[in-house]
């Protein structure tokens, strides 16, 4: 089955990568906030892999 919130926080990050620049800004906020909701109860690999969606989206700002 997974972690929902893990593969919640995977789809928002790939909703805010390809979001218009108009929807950019409240994209990558909620795909940070998934990332964030999503850390406490993953796996260290999971929290990995959080971390680098974290990093992506701090370069699309």
């Amino acid at each position: 089955m997974g972690n929902r919130l893990f593969q919640e926080a995977r789809r928002f990050v790939e909703a805010a990568k390809s979001a218009s620049p108009a929807e950019e800004q409240a994209a990558v906020e909620k795909a940070k906030n998934a990332v964030s909701s999503a850390y406490a109860n993953s796996t260290a690999a999971e929290q990995s892999q959080l971390q680098e969606m974290q990093n992506e989206l701090e370069q699309l700002r």
